[in-house]
Order: C-alpha cells, then structure tokens, then sequence
C-alpha cells in the first residue's frame, strides 16, 4: 500500500484571543483612569488635623514556638523566656492589639508552654492562641 506523501499545513497561531484580552485590559484603564480624574475635578477643602497618625497595616500575628525540650524560638532564633519578654514588650509597644500563636509541641511538657503564656501575660498580651491540629479521627 502506497504512503501519503501529501502537503503537511504548518500550525497556526491564532492571536484573536490575546488581542482581545489586550483591547479589554486598555478599556478597563482608560475608564479607571477617567475616574480618578473626576475625582480631582471637585474643588474641595480637605480638613487639617494638628496629630495625626499615619495609616498602618495592622500587624502579622507574632509566632512563638516551643520545643519539646522547653527551647523557645521567636522568628526563627532561639530566645530565653527574659528574651522573648523584650521581643514582646516591644511589639506590644508598637502594637497595643498584638496577638500571639503559641505553636507547643505535644510531647514536651505542658509547663514549658505555660511559662510563654506567663511571659505573655506579663506584657499585657491579651489575644493569646494556642496552635493544635484536626486529628484525623475527628475529620471522618
């Protein structure tokens, strides 16, 4: 039986999609760009304040982990409980409504734990969370 020696048609890129997607995103910004100018089009007096504070992003919860063997690691370093109380102390500085996870391994003792939640307490953390995981009996 004879092969087929026929023309074999190169492949196609279609473009049409893209261009599309190209001609939508120009539209968006020139819409999004006419009302912003619209927004500085009203002659308006904005209100001065004598203290003012700027705008700040609230921040990240401060992970405290706590070995099995009570060593105490804050951010990646090794910290001693007096330690941990200066790190803590001065985030709470910053941050009145500083939070903290208390990640405990569950082997060690429960005491080694406690004495983060006292140096906590002692800084006037008031939004503690203790770490733990779903186990998988509770999940079926």
């Amino acid at each position: 039986m004879p092969l087929k020696t026929g023309t074999v048609e190169e492949p196609k890129l279609d473009l049409t999609p893209m261009i599309d997607i190209v001609f939508l995103l120009i539209i968006f910004f020139m819409v999004g760009t006419q009302f912003t100018e619209m927004e500085r089009q009203y002659d308006i007096q904005l209100p001065t304040v004598t203290d003012a504070k700027p705008l700040t992003n609230l921040p990240d919860d401060i992970i405290v982990n706590v070995s099995q063997n009570g060593e105490v690691t804050l951010q990646g370093e090794k910290k001693t409980l007096t330690e941990l109380e200066t790190a803590l102390k001065e985030a709470v500085k910053n941050f009145p409504g500083q939070s903290v996870v208390i990640r405990g391994d569950s082997t060690g003792p429960y005491q080694n734990v406690m004495n983060v939640l006292d140096v906590c307490h002692r800084v006037n953390i008031r939004s503690v969370s203790l770490a733990n995981r779903l186990s998988d009996e509770s999940s079926k």
